[in-house]
């Protein structure tokens, strides 16, 4: 009856009357993700794709200089924001 995992089983026992199907969990159930929810309250995502290299590179950057990759590309920012003539604005960066 199962399909290989628990919740399948779990599934599959609801459709023919077994046990009912769980719940779905409310946003108050939910887990917070990582530990992230205040830290990042009041921020926006910026992404982008790039090359498998960059992400490496930026890595090792991060780790030989003690900090994060976030915090290096809002460095990076600001160096653009500067050299385009805009203010810099990275400060704050978590």
């Amino acid at each position: 009856m199962a399909k290989g995992n628990a919740l399948q089983a779990v599934l599959d026992r609801a459709k023919v009357g077994g046990e009912p199907a769980p719940a779905p969990a409310t946003p108050a159930e939910a887990p917070p993700a990582r530990g992230t929810q205040g830290a990042r309250q009041g921020t926006k995502l910026i992404g982008g794709h790039f090359p498998p290299e960059i992400s490496t590179q930026l890595r090792i950057l991060a780790a030989e200089e003690g900090t994060t990759v976030q915090r290096l590309l809002a460095e990076a920012l600001d160096d653009l924001f500067v050299k385009k003539g805009r203010n810099r604005v990275g400060r704050g960066v978590v």
